[in-house]
C-alpha cells in the first residue's frame, strides 16, 4: 500500500486529503469473475473508497478502475480519459445503469489494469446514456461518446464479473 497526498480546495480553504493507493489484482484471480452489489447509499466510507479508487488509478496509470478490481465487490467505478495535457477531469459512478446504447460501434485498443501488457480491439457501442449515483449521493446522468462510452462500458463489465478479453474470440485469445 502506498500513499498519495492531494490538496482540495473548497470553498476557499484547502483540505489536505491523504489516499491510499490500493493493490490491483490481476488475472486470474476469481474475484475479478464475481458479480458486484449494489451500494445502498454514498457515504463517506464510499467516498473514502472513491478516492482511494483514483489514486489507485492515476498511479497505475489508467484511465478507469472498477472496484472489484481492488478485491471490492461493490457497483463503483472511477473514470478520468483527459489526456495528460488537460485538467484532470475525474468521474466518480455508483450502481451505473445504461439506459441507452446506440447500435453504432466504436472500435478502441484497449487495456486493463488487470491485464498489464494485454490490448485487444474491442467494439462496443458508440455512445450510451448512463444514470447513476455520484460521490454526493445524487441521482445524475451522463452522455458519453468516444472513449468516454468505451471506458464506461469496460468498467462496468467488470461490475457483471465480464473481462475484456470475454468478448474476444476464443481463437484470438
Amino acid at each position: 500500500w502506498g500513499a498519495y497526498v492531494s490538496f482540495l480546495l473548497y470553498e476557499k480553504k484547502v483540505k489536505l486529503v491523504v489516499m491510499a493507493i490500493l493493490p490491483i489484482i490481476k488475472a486470474p484471480d476469481p474475484i475479478l469473475k464475481k458479480k458486484c452489489v449494489k451500494v445502498e447509499r454514498v457515504d463517506n466510507k464510499i467516498q473514502e473508497l472513491m478516492d482511494d479508487m483514483l489514486a489507485t488509478m492515476y498511479a497505475a496509470p489508467g484511465v478507469g478502475l472498477a472496484a472489484p478490481q481492488v478485491s471490492i465487490l461493490k457497483r463503483i467505478i472511477v473514470i478520468d480519459v483527459a489526456k495528460n495535457d488537460e485538467k484532470p477531469n475525474p468521474l466518480k459512478i455508483v450502481n451505473p445503469e445504461i439506459i441507452e446504447a446506440s447500435k453504432e460501434l466504436a472500435t478502441y485498443d484497449e487495456g486493463c489494469l488487470s491485464f498489464p501488457t494485454h490490448y485487444v480491439q474491442i467494439g462496443r457501442s458508440a455512445r450510451v446514456r448512463v444514470c447513476y449515483l455520484d460521490s454526493e449521493n445524487k441521482q445524475k446522468e451522463i452522455e458519453a461518446e468516444g472513449i468516454l462510452s468505451t471506458c464506461i462500458q469496460h468498467e462496468m463489465d467488470h461490475l457483471d464479473g465480464v473481462l475484456f478479453v470475454d468478448h474476444i474470440s476464443f481463437l484470438k485469445r
